[in-house]
Protein backbone atom coordinates (compact mmCIF):
# COMPACT_ATOMS: atom_id res chain seq x y z
CA UNK A 1 0.00 0.00 0.00
CA UNK A 2 1.31 3.44 -0.97
CA UNK A 3 2.76 5.79 1.63
CA UNK A 4 0.22 8.40 0.49
CA UNK A 5 -2.63 6.59 2.29
CA UNK A 6 -0.66 6.36 5.54
CA UNK A 7 0.24 10.05 5.37
CA UNK A 8 -3.39 11.14 4.91
CA UNK A 9 -4.59 8.81 7.68
CA UNK A 10 -1.77 9.87 10.01
CA UNK A 11 -2.34 13.60 9.51
CA UNK A 12 -6.06 13.29 10.22
CA UNK A 13 -5.41 11.12 13.27
CA UNK A 14 -3.16 13.82 14.70
CA UNK A 15 -5.72 16.54 13.87
CA UNK A 16 -8.55 14.65 15.59
CA UNK A 17 -6.39 13.93 18.65
CA UNK A 18 -5.31 17.56 18.95
CA UNK A 19 -8.88 18.82 18.52
CA UNK A 20 -10.16 16.55 21.27
CA UNK A 21 -7.29 17.09 23.71
CA UNK A 22 -7.09 20.85 23.23
CA UNK A 23 -10.70 21.65 24.09
CA UNK A 24 -10.81 24.47 26.61
CA UNK A 25 -13.60 25.67 28.88
CA UNK A 26 -15.22 27.67 26.07
CA UNK A 27 -15.37 24.49 23.97
CA UNK A 28 -16.97 22.47 26.76
CA UNK A 29 -20.45 22.66 28.23
CA UNK A 30 -20.73 22.49 32.01
CA UNK A 31 -23.28 19.78 32.91
CA UNK A 32 -24.60 17.84 35.92
CA UNK A 33 -23.79 14.35 37.19
CA UNK A 34 -27.35 13.19 36.47
CA UNK A 35 -27.10 14.31 32.87
CA UNK A 36 -23.69 12.68 32.40
CA UNK A 37 -25.10 9.36 33.60
CA UNK A 38 -28.07 9.70 31.23
CA UNK A 39 -25.81 10.73 28.32
CA UNK A 40 -23.33 7.87 28.85
CA UNK A 41 -26.14 5.31 28.98
CA UNK A 42 -27.49 6.57 25.66
CA UNK A 43 -24.03 6.66 24.07
CA UNK A 44 -23.37 3.03 25.04
CA UNK A 45 -26.69 1.92 23.55
CA UNK A 46 -26.30 4.06 20.41
CA UNK A 47 -22.74 2.78 19.86
CA UNK A 48 -23.95 -0.84 20.11
CA UNK A 49 -26.78 -0.12 17.68
CA UNK A 50 -24.41 1.50 15.20
CA UNK A 51 -21.93 -1.38 15.59
CA UNK A 52 -24.76 -3.72 14.61
CA UNK A 53 -25.26 -1.61 11.49
CA UNK A 54 -21.63 -0.91 10.54
CA UNK A 55 -20.50 -4.55 10.92
CA UNK A 56 -22.79 -5.53 8.04
CA UNK A 57 -21.57 -2.91 5.56
CA UNK A 58 -18.15 -4.22 4.44
CA UNK A 59 -19.31 -7.72 3.48
CA UNK A 60 -22.93 -7.48 2.38
CA UNK A 61 -22.12 -7.04 -1.34
CA UNK A 62 -19.36 -9.65 -1.21
CA UNK A 63 -21.65 -12.14 0.55
CA UNK A 64 -24.21 -11.85 -2.23
CA UNK A 65 -21.52 -12.51 -4.84
CA UNK A 66 -20.39 -15.67 -3.00
CA UNK A 67 -23.95 -16.94 -3.33
CA UNK A 68 -23.61 -16.52 -7.10
CA UNK A 69 -25.79 -13.46 -7.73
CA UNK A 70 -24.89 -10.99 -10.47
CA UNK A 71 -24.73 -7.20 -10.29
CA UNK A 72 -28.33 -6.73 -11.42
CA UNK A 73 -29.72 -9.18 -8.86
CA UNK A 74 -27.66 -7.59 -6.10
CA UNK A 75 -28.85 -4.15 -7.20
CA UNK A 76 -32.47 -5.28 -6.82
CA UNK A 77 -31.73 -6.47 -3.30
CA UNK A 78 -30.38 -3.02 -2.40
CA UNK A 79 -33.36 -1.32 -4.03
CA UNK A 80 -35.65 -3.54 -1.92
CA UNK A 81 -33.95 -2.25 1.23
CA UNK A 82 -34.37 1.42 0.34
CA UNK A 83 -37.88 0.82 -1.01
CA UNK A 84 -38.86 -0.93 2.21
CA UNK A 85 -37.53 1.99 4.23
CA UNK A 86 -39.59 4.35 2.07
CA UNK A 87 -42.86 2.35 2.19
CA UNK A 88 -42.82 1.12 5.77
CA UNK A 89 -40.69 3.80 7.43
CA UNK A 90 -43.49 6.30 7.91
CA UNK A 91 -45.78 3.61 9.33
CA UNK A 92 -43.26 2.41 11.91
CA UNK A 93 -42.42 6.03 12.72
CA UNK A 94 -46.07 6.75 13.49
CA UNK A 95 -46.30 3.59 15.58
CA UNK A 96 -43.23 4.77 17.51
CA UNK A 97 -44.96 8.05 18.36
CA UNK A 98 -48.18 6.27 19.36
CA UNK A 99 -47.01 3.00 20.93
CA UNK A 100 -43.77 4.26 22.47
CA UNK A 101 -40.23 5.07 21.34
CA UNK A 102 -38.64 2.49 23.66
CA UNK A 103 -40.77 -0.23 22.07
CA UNK A 104 -39.73 1.04 18.65
CA UNK A 105 -36.04 0.80 19.61
CA UNK A 106 -36.55 -2.78 20.79
CA UNK A 107 -38.37 -3.51 17.52
CA UNK A 108 -35.33 -2.19 15.67
CA UNK A 109 -33.10 -4.68 17.48
CA UNK A 110 -35.40 -7.64 16.82
CA UNK A 111 -35.97 -6.71 13.17
CA UNK A 112 -32.27 -6.24 12.43
CA UNK A 113 -31.32 -9.46 14.23
CA UNK A 114 -33.80 -11.35 12.04
CA UNK A 115 -32.33 -9.62 9.00
CA UNK A 116 -28.86 -10.82 10.03
CA UNK A 117 -30.09 -14.39 10.37
CA UNK A 118 -31.39 -14.40 6.78
CA UNK A 119 -27.81 -13.93 5.52
CA UNK A 120 -27.14 -17.60 6.30
CA UNK A 121 -29.48 -18.62 3.45
CA UNK A 122 -28.34 -18.58 -0.20
CA UNK A 123 -31.99 -18.41 -1.31
CA UNK A 124 -32.77 -15.17 -3.14
CA UNK A 125 -36.27 -14.87 -1.64
CA UNK A 126 -34.94 -15.26 1.89
CA UNK A 127 -32.27 -12.63 1.24
CA UNK A 128 -34.96 -10.34 -0.19
CA UNK A 129 -36.95 -10.70 3.04
CA UNK A 130 -33.79 -9.84 4.94
CA UNK A 131 -33.33 -6.65 2.90
CA UNK A 132 -36.94 -5.64 3.55
CA UNK A 133 -36.46 -6.20 7.29
CA UNK A 134 -33.22 -4.24 7.10
CA UNK A 135 -35.00 -1.31 5.44
CA UNK A 136 -37.58 -1.19 8.22
CA UNK A 137 -34.82 -1.38 10.83
CA UNK A 138 -32.92 1.49 9.19
CA UNK A 139 -35.98 3.73 9.42
CA UNK A 140 -36.24 2.99 13.13
CA UNK A 141 -32.51 3.52 13.70
CA UNK A 142 -32.61 7.05 12.29
CA UNK A 143 -35.85 8.15 13.95
CA UNK A 144 -36.86 6.20 17.07
CA UNK A 145 -33.60 6.57 19.00
CA UNK A 146 -33.31 10.30 18.39
CA UNK A 147 -37.00 10.79 19.22
CA UNK A 148 -36.61 8.87 22.49
CA UNK A 149 -33.50 10.87 23.39
CA UNK A 150 -35.05 14.30 22.76
CA UNK A 151 -38.27 13.50 24.65
CA UNK A 152 -36.41 11.92 27.58
CA UNK A 153 -33.94 14.80 27.75
CA UNK A 154 -36.67 17.40 28.19
CA UNK A 155 -38.79 15.14 30.40
CA UNK A 156 -35.92 14.97 32.88
CA UNK A 157 -35.57 18.76 32.85
CA UNK A 158 -32.06 18.99 31.40
CA UNK A 159 -30.75 22.18 29.80
CA UNK A 160 -31.67 22.27 26.07
CA UNK A 161 -28.09 23.24 25.17
CA UNK A 162 -26.81 19.99 26.65
CA UNK A 163 -28.65 18.07 23.92
CA UNK A 164 -26.05 19.21 21.36
CA UNK A 165 -23.34 17.58 23.50
CA UNK A 166 -25.08 14.20 23.32
CA UNK A 167 -25.62 14.57 19.57
CA UNK A 168 -21.99 15.42 18.80
CA UNK A 169 -20.63 12.63 21.02
CA UNK A 170 -23.06 10.11 19.48
CA UNK A 171 -21.84 10.95 15.98
CA UNK A 172 -18.17 11.04 17.07
CA UNK A 173 -18.49 7.55 18.56
CA UNK A 174 -21.26 5.86 16.56
CA UNK A 175 -20.47 7.23 13.10
CA UNK A 176 -16.72 7.55 13.61
CA UNK A 177 -14.83 5.41 16.08
CA UNK A 178 -17.35 2.54 16.10
CA UNK A 179 -17.43 2.51 12.28
CA UNK A 180 -13.63 2.18 12.09
CA UNK A 181 -13.48 -0.54 14.76
CA UNK A 182 -16.41 -2.39 13.19
CA UNK A 183 -14.68 -2.48 9.82
CA UNK A 184 -11.49 -3.84 11.39
CA UNK A 185 -13.41 -6.37 13.50
CA UNK A 186 -15.42 -7.57 10.50
CA UNK A 187 -12.20 -8.04 8.53
CA UNK A 188 -10.65 -9.95 11.45
CA UNK A 189 -13.61 -12.32 11.72
CA UNK A 190 -14.00 -12.96 8.00
CA UNK A 191 -10.37 -12.98 6.86
CA UNK A 192 -7.96 -13.43 9.78
CA UNK A 193 -10.04 -16.03 11.62
CA UNK A 194 -11.36 -17.46 8.35
CA UNK A 195 -14.99 -17.51 9.53
CA UNK A 196 -16.33 -16.33 6.19
CA UNK A 197 -18.39 -13.32 5.05
CA UNK A 198 -21.46 -14.26 7.11
CA UNK A 199 -19.58 -14.02 10.45
CA UNK A 200 -19.80 -10.20 10.71
CA UNK A 201 -23.59 -10.49 10.53
CA UNK A 202 -23.58 -12.95 13.44
CA UNK A 203 -21.41 -10.52 15.42
CA UNK A 204 -23.83 -7.70 14.55
CA UNK A 205 -26.72 -9.74 15.94
CA UNK A 206 -24.80 -10.23 19.20
CA UNK A 207 -24.16 -6.49 19.61
CA UNK A 208 -27.81 -5.73 18.88
CA UNK A 209 -28.92 -8.28 21.49
CA UNK A 210 -26.64 -6.71 24.12
CA UNK A 211 -27.98 -3.25 23.32
CA UNK A 212 -31.56 -4.51 23.51
CA UNK A 213 -30.89 -5.93 26.98
CA UNK A 214 -29.62 -2.52 28.16
CA UNK A 215 -32.68 -0.78 26.70
CA UNK A 216 -35.05 -3.22 28.42
CA UNK A 217 -33.35 -2.83 31.80
CA UNK A 218 -32.53 0.90 31.92
CA UNK A 219 -34.77 2.93 29.58
CA UNK A 220 -38.18 4.35 30.41
CA UNK A 221 -40.98 4.71 27.87
CA UNK A 222 -42.00 7.98 26.25
CA UNK A 223 -44.55 8.82 23.57
CA UNK A 224 -45.42 11.38 20.94
CA UNK A 225 -49.21 11.48 21.09
CA UNK A 226 -50.51 8.24 22.66
CA UNK A 227 -54.19 9.27 22.57
CA UNK A 228 -56.51 6.48 21.49
CA UNK A 229 -58.55 8.86 19.33
CA UNK A 230 -55.72 9.19 16.82
CA UNK A 231 -55.23 6.36 14.33
CA UNK A 232 -52.35 6.06 11.88
CA UNK A 233 -54.17 7.98 9.14
CA UNK A 234 -54.85 10.84 11.54
CA UNK A 235 -51.18 10.89 12.54
CA UNK A 236 -50.13 10.97 8.88
CA UNK A 237 -52.46 13.88 8.21
CA UNK A 238 -51.23 15.71 11.30
CA UNK A 239 -47.58 15.24 10.28
CA UNK A 240 -48.27 16.32 6.70
CA UNK A 241 -50.17 19.36 7.96
CA UNK A 242 -47.28 20.31 10.26
CA UNK A 243 -44.86 20.18 7.33
CA UNK A 244 -47.20 22.10 5.01
CA UNK A 245 -48.14 24.78 7.54
CA UNK A 246 -44.67 25.47 8.98
CA UNK A 247 -42.10 26.63 6.45
CA UNK A 248 -39.26 25.88 8.86
CA UNK A 249 -40.17 22.18 9.02
CA UNK A 250 -40.61 21.96 5.24
CA UNK A 251 -37.24 23.64 4.65
CA UNK A 252 -35.55 21.35 7.16
CA UNK A 253 -36.98 18.29 5.41
CA UNK A 254 -35.81 19.51 2.01
CA UNK A 255 -32.32 20.28 3.33
CA UNK A 256 -32.04 16.84 4.92
CA UNK A 257 -33.21 15.04 1.78
CA UNK A 258 -30.82 16.97 -0.49
CA UNK A 259 -27.78 16.36 1.71
CA UNK A 260 -28.48 12.73 2.60
CA UNK A 261 -29.42 11.92 -1.01
CA UNK A 262 -26.03 13.25 -2.11
CA UNK A 263 -24.32 11.40 0.74
CA UNK A 264 -25.81 8.00 -0.12
CA UNK A 265 -25.07 8.55 -3.81
CA UNK A 266 -21.46 9.29 -2.85
CA UNK A 267 -21.34 5.91 -1.05
CA UNK A 268 -21.96 4.17 -4.39
CA UNK A 269 -19.69 6.43 -6.45
CA UNK A 270 -16.45 6.87 -4.52
CA UNK A 271 -15.01 3.46 -5.48
CA UNK A 272 -15.37 3.86 -9.29
CA UNK A 273 -14.23 7.49 -8.96
CA UNK A 274 -10.94 6.51 -7.31
CA UNK A 275 -10.35 3.44 -9.50
CA UNK A 276 -11.94 4.19 -12.91
CA UNK A 277 -9.62 1.73 -14.68
CA UNK A 278 -9.56 -0.94 -11.99
CA UNK A 279 -6.69 0.63 -10.09
CA UNK A 280 -5.63 -1.27 -7.00
CA UNK A 281 -6.88 0.78 -4.02
CA UNK A 282 -7.16 -0.31 -0.35
CA UNK A 283 -10.95 -0.06 0.05
CA UNK A 284 -10.99 -0.90 3.76
CA UNK A 285 -8.24 1.56 4.62
CA UNK A 286 -9.90 4.32 2.59
CA UNK A 287 -13.20 3.62 4.36
CA UNK A 288 -11.44 3.95 7.72
CA UNK A 289 -9.90 7.23 6.51
CA UNK A 290 -13.34 8.56 5.58
CA UNK A 291 -14.68 7.65 9.02
CA UNK A 292 -11.72 9.41 10.63
CA UNK A 293 -12.58 12.53 8.60
CA UNK A 294 -16.16 12.22 9.85
CA UNK A 295 -14.86 12.08 13.43
CA UNK A 296 -12.90 15.26 12.74
CA UNK A 297 -16.11 16.93 11.56
CA UNK A 298 -18.13 15.84 14.59
CA UNK A 299 -15.35 17.06 16.90
CA UNK A 300 -15.49 20.45 15.17
CA UNK A 301 -19.29 20.44 15.43
CA UNK A 302 -19.11 19.99 19.21
CA UNK A 303 -16.92 23.10 19.42
CA UNK A 304 -19.28 25.10 17.21
CA UNK A 305 -22.42 24.09 19.11
CA UNK A 306 -20.78 24.84 22.47
CA UNK A 307 -20.85 28.54 21.56
CA UNK A 308 -24.32 29.94 22.38
CA UNK A 309 -23.78 32.99 20.15
CA UNK A 310 -23.08 30.87 17.04
CA UNK A 311 -26.25 29.61 15.36
CA UNK A 312 -26.38 26.21 13.67
CA UNK A 313 -28.42 27.74 10.85
CA UNK A 314 -25.54 30.13 10.14
CA UNK A 315 -22.49 27.86 9.95
CA UNK A 316 -24.34 25.06 8.12
CA UNK A 317 -24.59 27.32 5.06
CA UNK A 318 -20.78 27.23 4.83
CA UNK A 319 -20.73 23.46 5.43
CA UNK A 320 -23.10 22.83 2.52
CA UNK A 321 -21.08 25.08 0.20
CA UNK A 322 -17.82 23.33 1.14
CA UNK A 323 -19.42 19.92 0.56
CA UNK A 324 -20.71 21.09 -2.85
CA UNK A 325 -17.19 22.15 -3.87
CA UNK A 326 -15.64 18.89 -2.60
CA UNK A 327 -17.93 16.76 -4.79
CA UNK A 328 -17.13 18.92 -7.81
CA UNK A 329 -13.52 17.68 -7.78
CA UNK A 330 -14.20 14.57 -9.93
CA UNK A 331 -15.69 16.90 -12.55
CA UNK A 332 -12.79 19.37 -12.28
CA UNK A 333 -10.10 16.70 -12.59
CA UNK A 334 -11.72 15.48 -15.80
CA UNK A 335 -11.24 18.93 -17.37
CA UNK A 336 -7.87 19.95 -15.94
CA UNK A 337 -5.95 16.67 -15.64
CA UNK A 338 -5.10 14.26 -18.42
CA UNK A 339 -7.13 11.05 -17.97
CA UNK A 340 -5.25 7.82 -17.37
CA UNK A 341 -6.48 5.04 -19.67
CA UNK A 342 -4.04 2.39 -18.46
CA UNK A 343 -5.67 -0.59 -16.79
CA UNK A 344 -4.67 -1.47 -13.25
CA UNK A 345 -1.78 0.14 -11.44
CA UNK A 346 -2.01 2.43 -8.42
CA UNK A 347 -4.14 5.48 -7.71
CA UNK A 348 -3.62 8.36 -10.17
CA UNK A 349 -2.71 11.98 -9.27
CA UNK A 350 -6.32 12.91 -10.01
CA UNK A 351 -7.44 10.11 -7.71
CA UNK A 352 -5.26 11.44 -4.90
CA UNK A 353 -6.78 14.90 -5.31
CA UNK A 354 -10.27 13.41 -5.29
CA UNK A 355 -9.49 11.39 -2.17
CA UNK A 356 -8.56 14.57 -0.31
CA UNK A 357 -11.79 16.18 -1.52
CA UNK A 358 -13.80 13.17 -0.41
CA UNK A 359 -12.20 13.42 3.05
CA UNK A 360 -13.35 17.04 3.12
CA UNK A 361 -16.87 15.90 2.24
CA UNK A 362 -16.82 13.28 5.01
CA UNK A 363 -15.74 15.97 7.47
CA UNK A 364 -18.82 17.93 6.38
CA UNK A 365 -20.90 14.79 6.99
CA UNK A 366 -19.48 14.67 10.52
CA UNK A 367 -20.61 18.25 11.10
CA UNK A 368 -23.98 17.66 9.42
CA UNK A 369 -25.31 14.86 11.63
CA UNK A 370 -25.21 16.51 15.09
CA UNK A 371 -26.20 19.85 13.55
CA UNK A 372 -29.29 18.50 11.77
CA UNK A 373 -30.23 16.65 14.96
CA UNK A 374 -30.00 19.94 16.85
CA UNK A 375 -32.24 21.70 14.32
CA UNK A 376 -34.76 18.86 14.34
CA UNK A 377 -34.99 19.10 18.13
CA UNK A 378 -35.79 22.81 17.74
CA UNK A 379 -38.32 22.76 14.90
CA UNK A 380 -40.12 19.37 14.82
CA UNK A 381 -43.11 19.11 17.21
CA UNK A 382 -42.79 16.42 19.87
CA UNK A 383 -46.18 14.74 19.32
CA UNK A 384 -45.28 13.58 15.78
CA UNK A 385 -41.47 13.63 15.82
CA UNK A 386 -40.82 10.08 14.53
CA UNK A 387 -43.58 10.35 11.91
CA UNK A 388 -42.25 13.63 10.49
CA UNK A 389 -38.64 12.40 10.53
CA UNK A 390 -39.62 9.39 8.44
CA UNK A 391 -41.61 11.65 6.10
CA UNK A 392 -38.29 13.39 5.48
CA UNK A 393 -36.75 10.07 4.43
CA UNK A 394 -39.33 9.35 1.72
CA UNK A 395 -37.86 11.64 -0.99
CA UNK A 396 -34.38 10.50 0.07
CA UNK A 397 -35.23 6.83 -0.49
CA UNK A 398 -36.95 7.56 -3.81
CA UNK A 399 -33.86 9.44 -4.97
CA UNK A 400 -31.46 6.66 -3.94
CA UNK A 401 -33.63 3.98 -5.62
CA UNK A 402 -33.63 5.98 -8.87
CA UNK A 403 -29.84 6.40 -8.68
CA UNK A 404 -29.31 2.70 -8.02
CA UNK A 405 -31.58 1.72 -10.89
CA UNK A 406 -29.78 4.07 -13.32
CA UNK A 407 -26.26 3.92 -11.90
CA UNK A 408 -24.85 2.76 -15.27
CA UNK A 409 -26.95 5.13 -17.39
CA UNK A 410 -24.95 8.32 -16.73
CA UNK A 411 -21.23 9.15 -16.60
CA UNK A 412 -19.86 9.38 -13.10
CA UNK A 413 -19.02 13.06 -13.56
CA UNK A 414 -22.70 13.82 -14.27
CA UNK A 415 -23.69 12.05 -11.05
CA UNK A 416 -21.16 14.02 -8.98
CA UNK A 417 -22.20 17.25 -10.68
CA UNK A 418 -25.83 16.54 -9.80
CA UNK A 419 -24.89 15.91 -6.16
CA UNK A 420 -22.93 19.17 -6.09
CA UNK A 421 -25.97 21.08 -7.38
CA UNK A 422 -28.16 19.47 -4.70
CA UNK A 423 -25.70 20.52 -2.00
CA UNK A 424 -25.64 24.08 -3.32
CA UNK A 425 -29.44 24.11 -3.18
CA UNK A 426 -29.21 22.86 0.42
CA UNK A 427 -27.04 25.89 1.23
CA UNK A 428 -29.62 28.23 -0.34
CA UNK A 429 -32.46 26.60 1.61
CA UNK A 430 -30.38 26.75 4.79
CA UNK A 431 -30.05 30.49 4.27
CA UNK A 432 -33.82 30.73 3.86
CA UNK A 433 -34.36 28.68 7.03
CA UNK A 434 -32.16 31.07 9.01
CA UNK A 435 -34.12 34.09 7.72
CA UNK A 436 -37.50 32.49 8.50
CA UNK A 437 -36.37 31.37 11.97
CA UNK A 438 -35.06 34.84 12.83
CA UNK A 439 -38.28 36.44 11.55
CA UNK A 440 -40.37 34.07 13.67
CA UNK A 441 -38.31 34.87 16.77
CA UNK A 442 -38.66 38.59 16.12
CA UNK A 443 -42.44 38.34 15.78
CA UNK A 444 -42.65 36.24 18.97
CA UNK A 445 -40.59 38.85 20.84
CA UNK A 446 -42.78 41.70 19.56
CA UNK A 447 -45.92 39.84 20.66
CA UNK A 448 -44.41 39.26 24.11
CA UNK A 449 -43.50 42.95 24.46
CA UNK A 450 -47.00 44.10 23.44
CA UNK A 451 -48.60 41.66 25.88
CA UNK A 452 -46.28 42.78 28.68
CA UNK A 453 -47.07 46.47 28.03
CA UNK A 454 -50.82 45.78 28.01
CA UNK A 455 -50.58 43.92 31.31
CA UNK A 456 -48.57 46.80 32.80
CA UNK A 457 -51.19 49.35 31.70
CA UNK A 458 -54.03 47.26 33.12
CA UNK A 459 -52.48 46.82 36.57
CA UNK A 460 -53.32 50.39 37.87
CA UNK A 461 -56.89 50.05 36.61
CA UNK A 462 -57.35 46.74 38.47
CA UNK A 463 -56.07 48.37 41.63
Amino acid sequence: MEIFYYVVFGIMTVVVAVMELSKGTKDRISTSAGFNSFKNNYLVVYSLMMAGDWLQGPYVYFLYTTYGFNKGEIGRLFIAGFGSSMLFGTIVGSLADKQGRKRACITYCITYILSCFTKHSPQYKVLMIGRILGGIATSLLFSAFESWLVAEHFKRGFDPQWLSLTFSKAIFLGNGLVAILSGLFANTLAETFGLGPVSPFDAAACFLAIGMAIILSTWTENYGDPSESKNLLTQFKGAALAIASDEKIALLGAIQSLFEGSMYTFVFLWTPALSPNEQDIPHGFIFATFMLASMMGSSLASRLMARPTLKVESYMQIVFLVSAVSLLLPVATTFFLEPNTQKGGTITPGGRLQLLGFCMFEACVGIFWPSIMKMRSQYIPEDARSTIMNFFRMPLNIFVCVVLYNVNAFPITIMFGMCSIFLFLAAVLQRRLMVVAESHKSKSLDTWVVTKERDTEEEPLNQ
